[in-house]
This record gives structure tokens, C-alpha cells and sequence, in this order.
């Protein structure tokens, strides 16, 4: 009876145990899922022409509007991130570079076009060279300051597109 007793009180420690460890595996592929995005009430076209517009300062690896991806190659960012550190609890780094993926989507919300776009920031660090390059996780500034950006981008081409219209309009009232 002990021996039964003892191997279920084994079993049911193993599976404890192993089932909290195992979460650590998945913790970064969770993390990772949260890729900042945003839904815009623009047509494919538009959203894509916006993203365009604030990748100009990137160096541009991949632009695919079929696919609607447009990578950027490495940026080194180390200065930044021992400056943002400096002020912080952690060491400085040897090295630091990122790089961006964007997605646009086309989609539709009841007979109207819209567009998703996704921005995905990897960023490394090599904290020294024995320790080689390693993926941390990213405060999310870029990616949200990016999609701000294409939507003030979007909005003000709508309010463009408005005032013109209403010129027309003018212009035609006046004949």
C-alpha cells in the first residue's frame, strides 16, 4: 500500500512540476503572438502607399505589395539602447540591432475595404562576445509610434481628399 502510495505521490509531482517548467518553452512564443496591429477604414492601396511613406528612413530589404511584406535589413541601434540604459538597472550592451516586418492586409467589414497592418520588431543584443547574440523582447515604442504614423498619414490624405471636394463643389456652384 505505501509503495502504490508513494509512486502516485511521484507521478502526480513529476507532472506538477513539468507542466509549470514547460510554460517557460512557450513563454516567448507568446509573448511574440501580441504583434501590435491596427485595422484602417482605407482601401489596400492607400494603407499600402501610407506604409510606404514612413519606411523611407528605413533601409528597405523586402517590398512585396502583392504579398503586402516589406522587411527592413538589420539597423544598428546600440547608442540608443545604452542611452535608454544608462538611466535604467540594467548593464550596457556590446551590440544592439533590430529589424522590422510589416504586414498589410486587405480585408472587408460588411461591403467595406479595409486593411490591417502589422508590425513586428526583432530585436538582439550581444551583451558580450562569449555570450553571442541573443533575441530580447522589445518595449513596443517603434511598432506603436509606426502604426500612429501611418494612421495621421491616412487622415490627413482623407481630409485632403475632402477639401477638394469641396472646392469642386464650389467651383461647380459658381458656373
Amino acid at each position: 500500500m505505501k509503495k502504490k502510495t508513494f509512486l502516485s505521490l511521484l507521478a502526480l509531482f513529476t507532472i506538477l512540476f513539468s507542466g509549470c517548467s514547460s510554460y517557460e518553452q512557450f513563454q516567448q512564443l507568446a509573448e511574440e503572438a501580441e504583434i501590435p496591429s491596427k485595422v484602417y477604414k482605407t482601401s489596400y492601396n492607400q494603407t499600402w502607399q501610407a506604409v510606404l511613406e514612413i519606411m523611407q528612413k528605413y533601409d528597405i530589404a523586402l517590398k512585396n505589395q502583392e504579398a503586402g511584406v516589406i522587411k527592413t535589413r538589420w539597423i544598428d541601434n546600440t547608442n540608443q539602447l545604452n542611452f535608454n540604459e544608462a538611466f535604467g538597472s540594467q548593464d550596457m550592451v556590446k551590440a544592439a540591432r533590430f529589424k522590422i516586418v510589416i504586414n498589410v492586409i486587405k480585408g472587408f467589414r460588411g461591403t467595406r475595404e479595409v486593411s490591417k497592418v502589422s508590425v513586428f520588431k526583432r530585436q538582439m543584443v550581444e551583451k558580450d562576445f562569449l555570450q553571442g547574440w541573443k533575441v530580447v523582447r522589445t518595449d513596443g515604442i517603434r511598432e506603436k509610434t509606426i502604426l500612429y504614423r501611418i494612421d495621421r498619414i491616412l487622415k490627413r490624405e482623407l481630409m485632403i481628399k475632402s477639401i477638394e471636394e469641396k472646392k469642386a463643389k464650389e467651383e461647380q456652384a459658381s458656373f
